[in-house]
């Protein structure tokens, strides 16, 4: 039984997040989170927050922090998460991670783990340049490392298998530049606070393996909580030396 259920997976394009969140998924009741989905679906419902991002997309402006922390925190709400989540694409900078830490707060609903893939650059690049998608039902190959029994043919409901443009070798390396200098600060943060977990594995079954031993274990708060920092212990200790030196009245 899983003890750490609250995660954010960190990684690079190509560093593997979305096979390893369906391999967990698959086995354990957590919710998939991915802002790009929930955008879809706020703008869908026709909500408040949903509208609001569509005249900014429609208008070629990025969409505020406020505005995507505003949806994950109503998603992070719903009954699901309670089970444990994945968040998948969210946070990408110090202030996003911010707003996703009063969020959780509010909810009562603490991060327990981030999972930073770390993956060497070549693999990444031989990964993204050989991708493939499928038109129907959107399954990800990779024509070296998982290729479908069939070329060119989805093994999952048949459907034909493209390489998106942006999956070109250039675009590649500038997707990875973008991610270091946007994501580098972010890994620091949750570092200092203890929460991350650096995997370096690139087998599938081992990084699971990784995962499932390290999730197991108690989350880091509640490590923290079970006995008093060492700052607190060693004041105890002078206070108790100061106690019993003390001359009787």
């Amino acid at each position: 039984m899983l003890k750490q259920k609250n995660l954010i997976f960190i990684g690079a394009p190509g560093a593997g997040k979305g096979t390893i969140s369906g391999i967990l998924l698959a086995k354990y009741p957590f919710a998939h989170i991915s802002t790009g989905d929930i955008l879809r679906d706020e703008i869908k419902r026709d909500t408040q927050l949903g509208r609001e991002a569509s005249v900014l997309m429609k208008a070629g402006k990025l969409v505020p922090d406020e505005v995507v922390a505003g949806m994950v925190r109503a998603r992070l709400a719903q009954p699901d998460c309670q089970k444990g989540f994945i968040l998948d694409g969210f946070p990408r900078t110090i202030h996003q991670a911010d707003l996703l830490g009063e969020a959780l707060r509010e909810l009562n609903n603490p991060l327990d783990r981030v999972i930073y893939f770390k993956v060497d650059d070549e693999l990444l690049l031989q990964r993204l340049t050989a991708r493939q998608n499928c038109r129907k039902c959107g399954e990800i190959y990779n024509k070296l490392f998982m290729p479908s029994k069939v070329e060119g043919v989805c093994d999952k409901c048949g459907g034909e298998l493209f390489q998106r443009p942006d999956d070109s070798l250039e675009t590649a390396k500038s997707r990875l530049e973008v991610f270091y200098k946007q994501t580098q600060p972010l890994i620091d943060f949750y570092e200092k606070q203890g929460l991350l977990l650096t995997v370096t594995e690139t087998d599938k079954d081992k990084i699971c393996a990784v995962l499932a031993a390290e999730l197991k274990s108690l989350p880091r708060s509640n490590r923290s909580s079970r006995k008093p920092c060492r700052a607190i212990r060693s004041f105890i200790r002078k206070m108790r030396s100061a106690g019993s030196a003390a001359p009787p009245k």
